[in-house]
């Protein structure tokens, strides 16, 4: 069986949450319940530095404005490590190029991100930060009941994914004057502090 299914969906996956990503698929591959998953994703060390920084994510990626710096942090690092957990799947079944799967992975998860990132900056122009709590859980639910079910039934795991991403692409063209509303209020604040700033400095 071709894993590309599965590919796509670990690099939809991973452009919301990488590190949940790397831990659910070593768990799956140490505890036996999947052939699929290489043993450099089983090493403790990965295990362990993957939890850690799962629980770092599950924490600032509810509070408002904390996510959304979180989100530029990983800008990079969940494209990149789409495209390492994608060349790792194709490397352990020869179903796929590494290459190919690399490119796959990491080009899915820097869409579904984009997503991500853009839907948070939309929902911060509400002050009340329940919402992210809300939406942060929704995401680290999916992405760990899409990813299990991936394990199991790649094929429709892939197609749930598929229409997630183009809903959501969707949906972030809708949001993009609210965006744009965000941007222009977080450069005035820095402004703000830029000014105030200067004012208070004592001069020379």
């Amino acid at each position: 069986m071709s894993v590309l299914p599965l590919v796509f969906t670990s690099g939809w996956a991973s452009g919301i949450n990488a590190y949940a990503v790397v831990l659910l698929l070593g768990l799956f591959g140490a505890t036996g319940l999947s052939d699929d998953v290489p043993e450099s994703l089983q090493r403790p060390e990965i295990l362990v530095t993957a939890g850690v920084l799962f629980l770092c994510e599950a924490v600032a990626d509810k509070i408002p404005y904390v996510d959304s710096v979180w989100d530029s942090v990983h800008t990079v690092i969940r494209p990149a490590a789409g495209a390492w957990v994608g060349a790792l799947l194709a490397g352990q079944s020869a179903s796929l190029s590494d290459l190919a799967a690399g490119a796959i992975g990491g080009s899915t998860a820097l869409a579904s991100h984009t997503v991500k990132a853009g839907t948070r900056m939309a929902i911060n122009t509400s002050p009340e930060p329940f919402t992210n709590i809300i939406v942060s859980t929704a995401e680290d639910l999916g992405v760990a009941g899409i990813l299990t079910f991936a394990m199991f039934h790649p094929e429709a795991a892939a197609i749930i994914a598929a229409v997630l991403l183009l809903a959501g692409l969707i949906l972030l063209f809708f949001l993009v004057s609210r965006i744009r509303r965000f941007l222009r209020r977080r450069a005035q604040r820095r402004e703000e502090k830029r000014l105030a700033a200067r004012i208070e400095r004592p001069p020379d």
